[in-house]
């Protein structure tokens, strides 16, 4: 980003790296290993925490290099100081140790995240995530954390909702209402799993149900609920609106994403606060789009002029999104300008409930996102709240209690939690803090 860059470069000629640690060594993990250390000059990857550490050892030698394995924050603090690249099973002690100004965490987990965020947050870190999950179950109240401790909490740039916010800022900023942030998707089926995507999956070194989560919605549906809570949105109805202009043909041709803006046009007439959606079967993917509006007749001449039509809705696009390429960005961001891509306002707008994938047994376990047994769908946290719905994020490794039939939304007295979990704990604080606000009520 410009500006960033020459920052960025400043500090690389004062000898005065950014001092990064991160905590997650998977497939985004090493994309972003990769970037800091052979395209990111001012800024230097100190420490990698992952729980299988040769994973974390692979992402240092991308670059060549011999990390040190340590396994107290102590251990981590001298070796950082000597300039030693450094490798952990623990990240709580990564997250705690002294001598780095910011930490990624790229886990794509819940309850292990939580504990290391937090962790990062009261040891004073500025903290960048590209964990969806997490920030849309319990990140308004890591935003609040963050803010008493005067620290930086924010997704990345570079993945979608990133993308979708600097979109939102720009035109904003050229004095547009933005009034719908959507999501570009390609597939759309509820019941995929992690046996539907193995093919896919084994291909690009990803996990089945991770590439499963993406296909069945319910990546694309924590994605836009922290673009909502980033910008105080809605959604439009339970699992929004997601027009598809393929009508299930994977082969069908793609229309260009300016047409599909007579889909939202209705529903943005009646909305106060403006939307987060998604569709299918348009382009150019897998990008994003914002919708803005302007009412001084002057200035839609000059857009009619410069071929984006006549209004009242003007459509802007980005027609990528690179993931581990932009995260440096998000951190120099962080860290020197104090700036965050992507962070709750305060009290969550919407949240992502769990969906019955089949119909579901008392005593089966909820395993993982993406999995055999839920889906997730975006809902307004007014209705999350009122109906006791169940957040797909609190419902992993949650056990039925009773049947649920197939597509049904799931309450919290439909499982079991398991005990003494901080998910649990932070999102019954979030609720406590921001319970009465307009956005709950």
């Amino acid at each position: 980003m410009i500006i960033v860059d020459t920052a960025l470069a400043k500090r690389a000629a004062d000898n005065n790296p950014i001092r990064v640690g991160m905590i997650g060594a998977g497939f985004q993990g090493k994309g972003i290993g990769l970037q800091i250390m052979t395209a990111t000059p001012g800024m230097t990857l100190c420490a990698v925490a992952n729980r299988h550490i040769e994973s974390a050892i692979q992402v240092f030698g991308q670059a060549g290099l011999t990390p040190e394995r340590c396994d107290t924050s102590s251990q981590i603090e001298l070796a950082i100081a000597r300039g030693q690249p450094v490798v952990t099973e623990d990240a709580n002690a990564l997250a705690t140790a002294e001598g780095l100004d910011a930490i990624i965490e790229v886990t794509g987990s819940i309850e292990y995240a939580a504990l290391a965020i937090l962790s990062a947050i009261t040891s004073g870190k500025h903290v960048i995530q590209m964990n969806a999950e997490l920030d849309g179950t319990i990140g308004p109240i890591l935003k609040r954390k963050a803010d008493q401790a005067g620290v930086i909490y924010t997704f990345a740039d570079g993945d979608q909702p990133g993308v979708q916010m600097n979109l939102y800022r720009f035109a904003q900023g050229i004095g547009l209402r933005p009034v719908l942030c959507g999501n570009i998707k390609g597939l759309h089926d509820p019941y995929r799993n992690p046996a539907t995507q193995r093919a896919f999956a084994e291909r690009w070194g990803q996990k089945p149900a991770m590439v499963a989560s993406f296909a069945d919605g319910t990546k694309i549906s924590f994605e836009q609920a922290i673009v909502a809570n980033g910008t105080g949105m809605r959604v439009a109805r339970r699992g929004m609106l997601g027009p598809d202009f393929s009508r299930g043909d994977p082969n069908a041709p793609l229309i260009p994403i300016e047409q599909t803006v007579s889909s939202f046009a209705p529903y943005l007439n009646t909305s106060s606060t403006g939307l987060v959606d998604y569709v299918v079967g348009a382009r150019p993917g897998p990008g994003v789009f914002v919708i803005g509006t302007l009412e001084d007749p002057r200035q839609r001449h000059y857009l009619e002029l410069y071929k984006l039509g006549k209004g009242p809705y003007y459509c802007f696009y980005t027609p990528y999104h690179l993931c581990h390429f932009e995260v440096p960005t998000s951190v120099a961001r962080a860290v020197l300008f104090n700036d965050a891509v992507l962070a709750p306002q305060g009290a969550p707008r919407v949240g992502v409930v769990a969906m019955a994938k089949k119909d579901l047994s008392e005593g089966e376990r909820i395993t993982e996102f993406g999995g055999f047994e839920v889906y997730g769908v975006a809902e307004n946290m007014a209705t999350i709240c009122r109906d006791n719905l169940l957040p797909i994020g609190l419902a992993i490794d949650a056990t039925l209690q009773h049947p649920v039939r197939k597509d049904a939304p799931l309450t919290m007295d439909d499982v079991r939690m398991p005990e003494g979990r901080l998910v649990d704990r932070l999102y019954s604080e979030q609720v406590r803090i921001y319970s009465g606000t307009t956005t709950l009520a």
